[in-house]
């Protein structure tokens, strides 16, 4: 099965987007038809960047609104909220378990690809890290 980084990724981007460009608070409706997704997975999407301290909604109304400016959020913080992986966990990369170790190249692949998918991780991280909303907000526009 192929593994990848779920689509709540994308969506919380297209949220915290929407509401710093819009600069008043949204509702949830609001915000499910601009991403075009079921409400409920917008409200799933957004108490989990509430959790992550990056937005919160006002209780009666709904308004989302953002707790940190587009220049203090980075991709990274948002992959982490939405993800929900542990600190340094290779989400991105699986590797096969359980090979033969019999086989020279069963014996080994593990450790090996563990490695490299470490730096591919580390590089993947570090350009999150890099890029904040803000620098993303005029290219949506």
């Amino acid at each position: 099965m192929k593994q990848r980084v779920s689509t709540r990724f994308s969506m919380a981007i297209h949220i915290l987007s929407m509401i710093a460009v819009k600069h008043t608070e949204q509702t949830g409706d609001e915000i499910a038809r601009s991403v075009n997704n079921n409400p409920v997975v917008i409200r799933r999407v957004i108490g989990m960047l509430k959790r992550a301290g990056i937005m919160d909604v006002r209780a009666g109304v709904g308004g989302a609104f953002l707790l940190k400016t587009p220049e203090e959020i980075t991709l990274l913080e948002i992959y982490r909220a939405v993800n929900e992986i542990e600190e340094n966990d290779l989400y991105a990369f699986r590797i096969h378990e359980d090979s033969n170790v019999g086989c020279p190249v069963g014996r080994n692949i593990e450790s090996v690809l563990h490695s490299e998918f470490a730096k591919a991780q580390a590089a993947m991280e570090n350009q999150l890290g890099s890029t904040t909303l803000s620098q993303l907000i005029p290219r949506f526009i």
